[in-house]
């Protein structure tokens, strides 16, 4: 018989609620703040929302982008990235858009093409422009707002309207303070950060939906349980698997942020920032809110109660 994997033996009896109303501050603070951030700092955009050149190159030899990157960084043409694909040979790279017109960026191309030498093989060269750039910032944005209100739609459709409120309002907080996070260090933001802030808000609300489902459980079970003491029970009946969770993604994550690279930067730091403010979120928002907005319990709670001491007893 396989046992499942469980880091506490015992649930622990943990007042989360005695702490809720600083977790409920500090959130506004860093919601509050990371809009701050945004509207003062903005972002550090990238070529894929800022525009810029792509340039496909493949060497003789297996690519040295330590070297290429120290050559082409003494050009100053601002943040040019580097990344193999395909194989360690192609070499893509990312030369941010230049001032002026069309003629500045084959200016820069032609550039970038003197200082790497004729051992290397330019193969494709391509430019987005602002407009791109502008188009693609508001389709992020529309993807960002539609996910959340479906998120919010699909809990309100598995428990009640009061469940869908508080997980629109955990994973609407660790959305923008990812965003504030990135504002705040001016960490390059691109469509790869963009997929990793859909990503957190999907695995934010995983771990909501865990908590929200044993919530339901315990409701069901003690109709008439003080519900400060149901929504204790239940975060602290679902730690374990919390712990376990955030631990082992983490990991992965961390993997990612050492040996990925520049180019997984990014992601990697979107990432871990949001396991983290995830997980604090369902522990400290999500479920709190419940305790203002509550939902419907089911009558009949003398023969819930009964019920529920007669399975002690057994």
């Amino acid at each position: 018989m396989i046992r499942p994997l469980v880091f506490l033996k015992k649930p622990p009896k943990i007042d989360f609620m005695a702490f809720h109303k600083a977790g409920l501050a500090i959130s506004v603070l860093l919601t509050v703040g990371s809009i701050v951030l945004f509207l003062i700092h903005g972002l550090n955009y990238g070529i894929d929302f800022s525009g810029g050149t792509r340039i496909d190159v493949r060497t003789v030899q297996t690519a040295d982008l330590a070297d290429m990157r120290a050559k082409l960084g003494a050009l100053h043409l601002g943040e040019i990235s580097l990344q193999n694909f395909g194989s360690d040979k192609d070499v893509m790279i990312r030369v941010p858009r230049q001032p002026g017109d069309d003629k500045a960026q084959a200016q820069a191309v032609e550039t970038v093409k003197k200082t790497l030498g004729e051992g290397v093989d330019f193969r494709n060269v391509e430019s987005v422009g602002p407009k791109v750039g502008g188009e693609l910032i508001w389709k992020g944005v529309l993807a960002t707002v539609l996910a959340l209100i479906a998120i919010a739609a699909y809990v309100w459709f598995r428990f009640e309207w009061q469940f869908g409120v508080g997980a629109m309002i955990s994973t609407f907080h660790d959305t923008v303070t990812t965003v504030g996070l990135f504002s705040l260090l001016q960490i390059e933001f691109n469509l790869t950060t963009l997929a990793a802030i859909l990503t957190v808000a999907g695995y934010s609300i995983n771990d909501t939906v865990v908590i929200y489902d044993r919530m339901r459980e315990t409701m069901r079970k003690y109709k008439t349980m003080d519900f400060r003491t149901l929504i204790n029970l239940a975060l602290n009946e679902t730690l374990s698997r919390t712990i376990l969770t955030v631990s082992t993604v983490a990991l992965a994550v961390l993997a990612l942020l050492v040996y990925g690279g520049e180019v997984l930067r990014g992601f990697s730091i979107a990432m871990l920032w949001g396991i983290l403010i995830g997980t604090y979120s369902s522990l400290f928002i999500a479920a709190p809110i419940l305790y203002y907005v509550r939902p419907k319990r089911v009558a009949d709670p003398k023969k819930a109660d009964a019920a529920a001491e007669a399975e002690k007893a057994s």
